[in-house]
């Protein structure tokens, strides 16, 4: 089944997609006022945000709530993790990218970006498209399945800029996960737009959606359609 989105309209030429993917927990509702922020300085983009199907999550309880994958831990998130879960929706969030590279948008006038699990999402997508994307986006997340992700990564993945903000008081997504994110991939030649926030928590900020729409304009700016 494929995903439902909440899904934000270009305000005029639509020449650029941004598909944002929410946390554990959330919906794509719960970034639309986000996305409508941004949409103010860059008219031309259409924001997709689609919903994650629920799941037990092993985390809390095995209660059923809207997940990308089942996390088992925090305290250690290279281990045990639900690769199987990340294919699965890896498949449904690509179904998405194919529909707006179908309906005329190409990749590499799509960034992909996402919060928290989502964030892990976009990395996990991302670095193992066959598409080269105008860039990535991550927002409190981390690298997952960091042991073999970066094996299966493609050439195009490496040329694609990379945006991560994260909160110095994260107390989910710890942020030395973060900065050992931005080290892995630094290390393998990625392009890590790494953004530090102080005092900020699982959140996010008004600097970092500052951050966010400075590199969204940078990546996608608007062009007239051919």
């Amino acid at each position: 089944m494929s995903l439902a989105s909440a899904v934000l309209q270009a305000r005029s030429a639509h020449t650029a997609s941004v598909i944002f993917i929410h946390g554990l927990g959330d919906s794509g509702h719960g970034w639309k006022p986000v996305a409508q922020l941004l949409s103010q300085t860059m008219p031309h983009v259409k924001f997709v945000l689609p919903h994650a199907p629920e799941q037990p999550v092993t985390l809390n309880g095995g209660f059923r709530m809207p997940s990308w994958y089942d996390i088992r831990s925090l305290d250690n998130i290279s281990s045990n993790e639900d690769e199987d879960g990340m294919n699965m929706s890896m498949r449904k969030i690509n179904e998405l990218v194919r529909a707006e590279i179908e309906s005329g948008t190409p990749a590499n006038r799509i960034v992909l970006g996402g919060f928290s699990q989502g964030g892990a999402m976009t990395m996990f997508t991302g670095l193992q498209s066959e598409y080269q994307f105008a860039g990535l986006a991550v927002l409190s997340g981390y690298l997952p399945i960091r042991q073999r992700i970066l094996t299966r990564a493609t050439d195009s993945s490496k040329r694609t800029p990379i945006f991560h903000g994260h909160g110095t008081a994260d107390e989910v997504v710890m942020y030395q996960y973060g900065e050992m994110t931005r080290d892995v991939l630094e290390k393998n030649g990625y392009n890590v737009e790494f953004h530090s926030y102080e005092h900020m928590g699982h959140s996010t900020c008004e600097d970092e959606i500052r951050d966010l729409n400075a590199f969204l304009r940078k990546c996608i700016p608007e062009t007239q359609n051919s």
